[in-house]
């Protein structure tokens, strides 16, 4: 059942509501991604899908949102004495490296909504401004034009941290790290919700970080499980162990390398013996087999035997569990690398299904994956596409809802043929010429 907007709000402790940037990358105008509801208006959608061809944008769709989360959480900290800003202008033009790039975030934590914003040069940041509802109406908690700030409230204190913003910072973050109640509060929607794949690549780490959080373990094994369903068991083994500084040094290393190494692992250690802390990992799966005489055992293999399909769901369980359980966005690029299509459908269910995703977590993802179109509890607005223009080298975002399309109905066919955009030009090699076989499967 359909619950209203301010029902979903008032659950929901982090929500985006929308992402608009621009001159970044291979978008030169304004794009904006929302997680409104156009259709139904009566709740936040819980996923989008961004599609597109290959060379087409979508990954530089979700650089920006990387970029813009990063430099707001660390600008304070990344942000030295002439250090550049991180932006990345459209390059495909005479003008557009002389413009500056802009990123802007709507979206509500604990009940209240804010609008968060900033635009950039290499050298300095140009314009920011945050804005907030605490009562239902807009009110300005600070607007920036270069180095001049304007304060409608606690002036006094807001001058103060003015005075330490040098211009390649971020009043945001710096207000921030001085306590500033509101900015600190507005803060937490970055520093908390947001969740980005390309952080959870790697398994041994993700072993290694929560070796003692059995529910996380718990759900790595369970994920492995779905994507190849021959695994029966898993088991993770940490081993620590020291190892003396002089036995990791090669022997023809220069005598200052070698005097460094030393002094420096002496220093963390507080020890005359200098000994570095090793970690080994070590996670093994247990299949079912059958012995000489025919009978049933289990058998152990390495994770390094298992296929990249399960070393994938294996490595996002840790992000998409932590998102599921606490609410919060989990953004992926190519959401559906490595795996069978059926466990795409599967994390996109999770977010999907109001009865698992209790906690109105959000998914942003790209893809490639056409299956996903066929899910008739989608409905159209869900689905965004990224295309390129040929002539200026432009991408631009667009959702199927934005082209007049207010049902879910033959939009993967209507994609496959070009309908609306965002495929690559095969001329006469296409291939796509009837209906996936699994047609009559899912409509039996």
């Amino acid at each position: 059942p359909s619950r209203g907007l301010g029902d979903v709000y008032k659950r929901q402790r982090y929500m985006l509501i929308e992402f608009s940037f621009s001159n970044y990358r291979s978008f030169r105008g304004e794009n904006t991604l929302s997680l409104e509801s156009l259709i139904k208006k009566k709740e936040s959608l819980p996923l989008v899908a961004i599609y597109g061809k290959n060379g087409g944008g979508k990954s530089n769709l979700i650089r920006a949102f990387w970029l813009a989360v990063k430099f707001i959480c660390n600008a304070q900290m990344t942000q030295g004495a002439g250090a550049p800003v991180p932006v990345d202008p459209f390059k495909l033009n005479d003008y557009s490296t002389e413009t500056p790039t802009s990123f802007e975030f709507i979206y509500k934590y604990n009940g209240i909504k804010y609008i968060y914003g900033f635009s950039a040069t290499k050298e300095k940041i140009c314009e920011e401004y945050l804005f907030h509802y605490p009562k239902g109406s807009k009110a300005q908690v600070f607007k920036r034009t270069g180095q001049e700030f304007s304060f409608i409230q606690n002036k006094a204190f807001k001058q103060l941290i003015s005075k330490a913003v040098a211009e390649n910072q971020l009043y945001f973050s710096v207000a921030n790290t001085m306590n500033e109640s509101v900015c600190t509060e507005a803060m937490k929607f970055f520093t908390e919700s947001i969740v980005f794949s390309r952080e959870f690549e790697d398994i041994p780490g993700q072993i290694r970080f929560n070796y003692n959080n059995n529910n996380v373990l718990k759900s790595m094994k369970q994920y492995a499980q779905r994507a190849d369903v021959g695994i029966i068991d898993m088991k993770f083994d940490m081993k620590n162990t020291e190892i003396d500084v002089d036995d990791t040094i090669p022997e023809n290393a220069p005598p200052e390398l070698s005097r460094a190494l030393k002094s420096f692992v002496s220093a963390l250690s507080d020890n005359s013996q200098a000994k570095i802390q090793r970690n080994e990992i070590k996670a093994r799966t247990y299949h079912t087999g059958v012995n000489k005489k025919g009978e049933l055992g289990q058998y152990e293999l390495s994770l390094e035997d298992e296929s990249d399909g399960t070393h994938r769901l294996m490595a996002l369980a840790p992000a998409i569990d932590r998102v599921i359980d606490n609410g919060g966005i989990f953004v992926a690029d190519e959401l559906e690398k490595g795996l069978h299509p059926l466990l795409t459908e599967y994390i996109v269910n999770k977010f999907q299904n109001s009865e698992i995703n209790k906690n109105h977590a959000q998914l942003i993802f790209t893809t490639h994956d056409t299956e996903i179109m066929r899910q008739h509890f989608l409905d159209a607005d869900q689905f965004y596409f990224v295309d390129k223009d040929r002539q200026t080298g432009e991408s631009e975002l667009y959702s199927v809802d934005g082209l007049g399309k207010k049902s879910n109905a033959d939009i993967r066919t209507g994609y496959l043929i070009g309908k609306f955009g965002g495929i690559p030009e095969l001329g006469d090699c296409l291939l796509y010429t009837s209906p996936s076989p699994r047609d009559g499967l899912l409509s039996r």
